[in-house]
Protein backbone atom coordinates (compact mmCIF):
# COMPACT_ATOMS: atom_id res chain seq x y z
CA UNK A 1 0.00 0.00 0.00
CA UNK A 2 1.24 3.14 -0.71
CA UNK A 3 1.60 5.92 1.88
CA UNK A 4 2.08 9.09 -0.50
CA UNK A 5 -0.45 10.87 -2.25
CA UNK A 6 0.48 11.79 -6.09
CA UNK A 7 2.08 15.09 -5.04
CA UNK A 8 4.51 13.21 -2.71
CA UNK A 9 2.74 13.96 0.27
CA UNK A 10 1.92 11.96 3.22
CA UNK A 11 -1.25 12.59 4.78
CA UNK A 12 -1.35 13.63 8.84
CA UNK A 13 -3.85 12.46 11.41
CA UNK A 14 -3.85 14.72 14.58
CA UNK A 15 -5.44 14.57 17.81
CA UNK A 16 -5.94 18.02 19.42
CA UNK A 17 -6.92 17.32 23.12
CA UNK A 18 -7.01 19.57 26.04
CA UNK A 19 -3.55 18.13 27.88
CA UNK A 20 -1.55 16.46 24.81
CA UNK A 21 -1.33 16.90 21.31
CA UNK A 22 -0.74 14.34 19.32
CA UNK A 23 0.82 13.67 16.22
CA UNK A 24 0.15 10.50 12.99
CA UNK A 25 2.29 9.52 10.61
CA UNK A 26 1.71 6.15 8.20
CA UNK A 27 5.22 4.24 7.32
CA UNK A 28 5.99 0.78 6.46
CA UNK A 29 5.78 -0.36 10.04
CA UNK A 30 2.36 0.82 10.86
CA UNK A 31 1.76 4.19 12.14
CA UNK A 32 4.92 6.70 13.50
CA UNK A 33 3.27 9.28 16.88
CA UNK A 34 5.04 12.32 18.31
CA UNK A 35 3.57 14.27 21.18
CA UNK A 36 3.57 17.53 23.52
CA UNK A 37 1.85 18.43 26.49
CA UNK A 38 -0.78 21.09 25.16
CA UNK A 39 0.48 23.68 28.22
CA UNK A 40 2.48 26.12 29.18
CA UNK A 41 4.48 28.17 32.36
CA UNK A 42 5.51 31.72 32.45
CA UNK A 43 9.62 31.98 33.57
CA UNK A 44 10.78 35.63 34.95
CA UNK A 45 12.83 37.06 31.99
CA UNK A 46 16.75 37.09 32.14
CA UNK A 47 19.23 36.85 29.34
CA UNK A 48 21.47 34.75 31.54
CA UNK A 49 17.78 32.32 31.89
CA UNK A 50 16.62 32.64 27.77
CA UNK A 51 20.50 31.29 26.97
CA UNK A 52 20.51 28.32 28.60
CA UNK A 53 16.99 27.51 27.42
CA UNK A 54 18.50 28.12 23.73
CA UNK A 55 21.11 25.78 24.70
CA UNK A 56 19.29 23.10 26.15
CA UNK A 57 16.77 23.25 22.88
CA UNK A 58 13.78 23.84 24.87
CA UNK A 59 11.13 25.18 22.96
CA UNK A 60 10.03 29.03 24.65
CA UNK A 61 9.20 31.98 23.69
CA UNK A 62 10.11 35.66 25.25
CA UNK A 63 6.78 38.19 25.69
CA UNK A 64 7.88 41.18 27.41
CA UNK A 65 8.84 40.90 30.78
CA UNK A 66 8.60 36.83 30.84
CA UNK A 67 10.29 34.14 28.78
CA UNK A 68 6.83 31.11 27.82
CA UNK A 69 8.35 27.34 27.55
CA UNK A 70 6.00 25.92 26.50
CA UNK A 71 4.93 21.80 25.29
CA UNK A 72 6.86 18.83 27.24
CA UNK A 73 9.00 20.90 29.14
CA UNK A 74 6.29 23.11 30.75
CA UNK A 75 5.49 20.60 33.50
CA UNK A 76 9.06 19.77 34.88
CA UNK A 77 9.75 23.94 34.92
CA UNK A 78 6.16 23.88 36.77
CA UNK A 79 6.65 22.15 38.99
CA UNK A 80 10.44 23.42 40.10
CA UNK A 81 8.64 26.91 40.37
CA UNK A 82 5.90 25.51 42.12
CA UNK A 83 3.73 27.07 39.36
CA UNK A 84 0.03 25.82 37.70
CA UNK A 85 0.78 24.96 34.08
CA UNK A 86 -1.44 27.22 32.17
CA UNK A 87 -3.18 25.80 29.16
CA UNK A 88 -4.67 26.79 25.55
CA UNK A 89 -7.71 24.66 25.79
CA UNK A 90 -9.92 24.46 28.51
CA UNK A 91 -12.66 21.68 28.81
CA UNK A 92 -12.04 20.13 25.17
CA UNK A 93 -12.28 23.54 23.29
CA UNK A 94 -9.52 26.68 22.80
CA UNK A 95 -9.85 29.34 25.72
CA UNK A 96 -11.38 32.57 24.34
CA UNK A 97 -10.35 33.72 27.41
CA UNK A 98 -6.45 33.11 27.59
CA UNK A 99 -4.64 36.05 25.90
CA UNK A 100 -1.95 33.32 25.45
CA UNK A 101 -4.42 30.67 23.47
CA UNK A 102 -3.71 31.20 19.82
CA UNK A 103 0.12 31.99 20.11
CA UNK A 104 1.02 29.23 22.06
CA UNK A 105 -0.86 26.85 19.84
CA UNK A 106 0.60 28.22 17.12
CA UNK A 107 4.17 27.38 18.60
CA UNK A 108 2.94 23.64 19.73
CA UNK A 109 1.66 22.97 16.32
CA UNK A 110 4.71 24.61 14.56
CA UNK A 111 7.50 22.16 16.91
CA UNK A 112 5.39 18.82 16.54
CA UNK A 113 4.46 19.15 12.57
CA UNK A 114 6.38 21.67 11.30
CA UNK A 115 5.34 23.58 8.04
CA UNK A 116 3.26 20.88 5.62
CA UNK A 117 6.13 19.10 3.42
CA UNK A 118 4.35 20.15 -0.35
CA UNK A 119 1.21 22.39 -0.86
CA UNK A 120 -1.60 21.20 0.33
CA UNK A 121 -0.28 18.23 2.64
CA UNK A 122 -3.93 16.46 4.00
CA UNK A 123 -4.85 16.64 7.57
CA UNK A 124 -7.42 15.59 9.55
CA UNK A 125 -7.29 17.14 13.36
CA UNK A 126 -9.85 15.66 15.53
CA UNK A 127 -12.52 17.99 16.89
CA UNK A 128 -14.48 17.32 19.69
CA UNK A 129 -18.83 16.63 19.64
CA UNK A 130 -21.33 19.24 21.07
CA UNK A 131 -21.84 19.17 25.06
CA UNK A 132 -25.02 18.12 26.29
CA UNK A 133 -26.88 20.81 25.89
CA UNK A 134 -24.55 22.92 24.28
CA UNK A 135 -25.14 25.08 21.02
CA UNK A 136 -22.62 26.10 18.40
CA UNK A 137 -19.39 25.57 21.05
CA UNK A 138 -17.39 23.81 18.20
CA UNK A 139 -17.57 27.15 15.71
CA UNK A 140 -14.54 29.29 17.26
CA UNK A 141 -12.23 26.55 17.91
CA UNK A 142 -12.71 24.72 14.69
CA UNK A 143 -12.30 28.06 12.63
CA UNK A 144 -9.39 28.71 14.63
CA UNK A 145 -7.53 25.06 14.14
CA UNK A 146 -8.35 25.10 10.51
CA UNK A 147 -7.05 28.83 10.13
CA UNK A 148 -3.67 27.62 12.26
CA UNK A 149 -3.11 24.87 10.35
CA UNK A 150 -3.60 26.45 6.75
CA UNK A 151 -0.99 28.93 8.05
CA UNK A 152 1.44 26.12 8.26
CA UNK A 153 0.18 24.92 4.63
CA UNK A 154 -1.96 21.97 5.79
CA UNK A 155 -5.03 21.08 3.84
CA UNK A 156 -7.17 20.52 7.23
CA UNK A 157 -10.50 18.97 7.69
CA UNK A 158 -11.82 18.17 11.29
CA UNK A 159 -13.22 15.24 12.33
CA UNK A 160 -14.81 13.85 15.30
CA UNK A 161 -12.77 12.61 18.33
CA UNK A 162 -15.25 9.81 19.08
CA UNK A 163 -15.28 8.82 15.51
CA UNK A 164 -11.31 8.51 15.07
CA UNK A 165 -11.07 6.15 17.69
CA UNK A 166 -13.75 4.03 15.63
CA UNK A 167 -11.71 4.29 12.57
CA UNK A 168 -8.56 3.40 14.57
CA UNK A 169 -10.28 0.43 16.53
CA UNK A 170 -13.13 -1.26 15.06
CA UNK A 171 -11.97 -2.13 11.56
CA UNK A 172 -12.62 -5.99 12.39
CA UNK A 173 -16.62 -4.80 13.17
CA UNK A 174 -16.88 -2.80 9.69
CA UNK A 175 -16.86 0.21 11.64
CA UNK A 176 -19.71 -0.80 13.73
CA UNK A 177 -19.53 0.23 17.42
CA UNK A 178 -19.32 2.65 20.01
CA UNK A 179 -15.98 4.83 20.74
CA UNK A 180 -15.15 6.56 23.87
CA UNK A 181 -12.07 9.11 24.54
CA UNK A 182 -11.74 9.61 28.27
CA UNK A 183 -9.21 12.98 28.03
CA UNK A 184 -8.29 16.36 29.83
CA UNK A 185 -11.50 18.02 29.58
CA UNK A 186 -14.43 15.89 27.73
CA UNK A 187 -15.45 12.25 27.37
CA UNK A 188 -16.19 11.81 23.75
CA UNK A 189 -18.93 9.35 22.92
CA UNK A 190 -19.71 8.05 19.58
CA UNK A 191 -21.84 5.61 18.30
CA UNK A 192 -21.52 4.89 14.46
CA UNK A 193 -22.79 2.08 12.02
CA UNK A 194 -20.70 0.77 8.82
CA UNK A 195 -18.43 4.06 9.29
CA UNK A 196 -22.15 6.32 9.88
CA UNK A 197 -22.10 8.15 13.30
CA UNK A 198 -25.10 7.98 14.20
CA UNK A 199 -25.12 8.90 17.59
CA UNK A 200 -22.08 11.94 18.62
CA UNK A 201 -21.85 13.93 22.18
CA UNK A 202 -19.42 14.62 25.11
CA UNK A 203 -19.60 14.91 28.72
CA UNK A 204 -17.95 17.95 29.93
CA UNK A 205 -16.07 16.19 32.35
CA UNK A 206 -12.31 14.19 32.08
CA UNK A 207 -9.34 14.27 33.53
CA UNK A 208 -9.04 18.10 34.61
CA UNK A 209 -12.00 17.84 36.65
CA UNK A 210 -10.77 14.78 38.88
CA UNK A 211 -7.29 16.62 39.11
CA UNK A 212 -8.36 19.80 40.09
CA UNK A 213 -11.41 18.55 42.93
CA UNK A 214 -8.63 16.39 43.84
CA UNK A 215 -6.10 18.81 44.32
CA UNK A 216 -8.85 21.02 46.37
CA UNK A 217 -9.46 18.25 48.65
CA UNK A 218 -6.04 17.37 49.28
CA UNK A 219 -4.33 20.94 48.94
CA UNK A 220 -2.21 19.88 46.65
CA UNK A 221 -1.23 21.77 43.40
CA UNK A 222 -2.98 20.41 40.55
CA UNK A 223 0.07 19.48 38.80
CA UNK A 224 1.33 17.07 41.56
CA UNK A 225 -2.31 15.73 41.80
CA UNK A 226 -2.13 14.68 38.35
CA UNK A 227 2.13 13.43 38.72
CA UNK A 228 0.34 11.36 41.20
CA UNK A 229 -2.73 10.04 39.12
CA UNK A 230 -0.44 9.20 36.01
CA UNK A 231 2.33 7.58 38.74
CA UNK A 232 0.67 4.14 38.99
CA UNK A 233 -2.82 5.19 39.89
CA UNK A 234 -5.05 1.77 40.80
CA UNK A 235 -8.48 1.16 41.73
CA UNK A 236 -9.84 -1.62 43.44
CA UNK A 237 -6.64 -1.09 46.06
CA UNK A 238 -6.80 0.34 49.81
CA UNK A 239 -4.17 2.66 49.64
CA UNK A 240 -3.14 4.62 53.05
CA UNK A 241 -2.55 8.20 50.81
CA UNK A 242 -5.33 10.20 50.75
CA UNK A 243 -4.48 11.39 46.85
CA UNK A 244 -5.20 8.04 46.07
CA UNK A 245 -8.44 7.74 48.23
CA UNK A 246 -9.49 10.99 46.72
CA UNK A 247 -8.74 10.23 43.29
CA UNK A 248 -10.36 7.13 43.14
CA UNK A 249 -13.32 9.10 44.28
CA UNK A 250 -13.49 11.53 41.58
CA UNK A 251 -12.49 9.03 38.80
CA UNK A 252 -15.97 7.14 39.85
CA UNK A 253 -17.97 10.74 39.65
CA UNK A 254 -16.98 10.80 36.21
CA UNK A 255 -17.56 6.87 34.94
CA UNK A 256 -21.10 7.66 36.61
CA UNK A 257 -21.72 10.83 35.00
CA UNK A 258 -20.35 9.10 31.20
CA UNK A 259 -22.57 6.13 32.29
CA UNK A 260 -25.71 8.22 33.08
CA UNK A 261 -25.07 10.71 30.27
CA UNK A 262 -24.94 7.50 27.90
CA UNK A 263 -27.98 5.63 28.80
CA UNK A 264 -30.21 8.78 28.65
CA UNK A 265 -29.13 9.93 25.01
CA UNK A 266 -29.09 6.07 23.69
CA UNK A 267 -32.74 5.82 25.06
CA UNK A 268 -33.51 9.54 23.83
CA UNK A 269 -32.39 9.00 20.23
CA UNK A 270 -34.50 8.39 17.24
CA UNK A 271 -31.81 7.52 15.07
CA UNK A 272 -30.66 3.95 16.66
CA UNK A 273 -30.26 1.43 13.73
CA UNK A 274 -31.59 -2.21 13.89
CA UNK A 275 -28.52 -4.14 15.24
CA UNK A 276 -28.85 -7.89 14.56
CA UNK A 277 -25.79 -8.70 16.87
CA UNK A 278 -24.32 -6.72 20.18
CA UNK A 279 -21.42 -4.51 19.34
CA UNK A 280 -18.14 -3.80 21.00
CA UNK A 281 -17.31 -0.64 22.85
CA UNK A 282 -13.97 0.34 23.05
CA UNK A 283 -12.28 3.46 25.87
CA UNK A 284 -9.61 4.99 24.55
CA UNK A 285 -7.44 8.19 25.92
CA UNK A 286 -5.30 9.06 29.23
CA UNK A 287 -8.18 8.34 31.70
CA UNK A 288 -8.45 4.93 30.89
CA UNK A 289 -4.92 3.95 31.94
CA UNK A 290 -5.39 3.89 35.14
CA UNK A 291 -5.50 0.03 36.78
CA UNK A 292 -8.82 -1.25 36.72
CA UNK A 293 -10.37 1.47 34.56
CA UNK A 294 -11.59 -1.04 32.07
CA UNK A 295 -13.52 -3.19 35.10
CA UNK A 296 -15.16 -0.24 36.75
CA UNK A 297 -16.53 0.96 33.69
CA UNK A 298 -18.11 -2.12 32.65
CA UNK A 299 -19.27 -3.11 35.86
CA UNK A 300 -20.81 0.17 35.96
CA UNK A 301 -22.76 0.03 32.22
CA UNK A 302 -23.80 -3.14 33.18
CA UNK A 303 -25.49 -2.13 36.37
CA UNK A 304 -28.68 -1.38 34.30
CA UNK A 305 -29.93 -2.71 31.32
CA UNK A 306 -28.36 -0.44 28.15
CA UNK A 307 -30.49 1.16 25.32
CA UNK A 308 -28.00 -1.01 23.04
CA UNK A 309 -26.56 -4.64 23.46
CA UNK A 310 -22.60 -4.66 24.05
CA UNK A 311 -20.55 -7.67 22.89
CA UNK A 312 -17.44 -6.28 24.75
CA UNK A 313 -15.44 -3.48 26.53
CA UNK A 314 -12.13 -3.35 25.68
CA UNK A 315 -9.07 -0.70 25.79
CA UNK A 316 -8.18 0.49 22.51
CA UNK A 317 -4.42 -1.23 21.66
CA UNK A 318 -2.85 2.02 22.20
CA UNK A 319 -5.02 4.53 24.11
CA UNK A 320 -2.88 7.58 24.04
CA UNK A 321 -2.21 7.40 20.28
CA UNK A 322 -5.77 5.44 18.88
CA UNK A 323 -7.27 9.35 18.01
CA UNK A 324 -4.56 10.67 16.20
CA UNK A 325 -4.37 6.92 14.27
CA UNK A 326 -7.94 7.21 13.19
CA UNK A 327 -7.46 10.46 12.21
CA UNK A 328 -4.68 9.52 9.85
CA UNK A 329 -6.57 6.41 9.14
CA UNK A 330 -9.34 8.87 7.85
CA UNK A 331 -6.61 10.97 5.72
CA UNK A 332 -5.41 7.50 4.09
CA UNK A 333 -9.55 6.59 2.78
CA UNK A 334 -9.08 9.90 0.66
CA UNK A 335 -5.59 8.76 -1.59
Amino acid sequence: MSYTYSDGSTPVGLDVGTSRIVAAWPDERGYRFSSQLNSFVALPNSRMTEGVLRKEQVPHTVRGNEIIVHGNESERFADLLGAELRRPMTKGFLNPTEAESMPIMQNLLLLLLGPAAHARQKLFFSVPAPPIGAHDSLTYHEATLRQILGELGYEAKPLNEGLAVIYSELESSNYTGIGISFGGGLCNVCMSYLAVPVIQFSLPKGGDFIDTNAAAVTGEMVNRIRMIKEDGFLFNTISPDKAHQVLSVYYDDVIQSLVQAMREVFQQAKSLPRLGRPVPLVLSGGGVLAGGFRERFEQALRQNDFPVPISEIRLAAEPLHSTARGAVIAALSEM
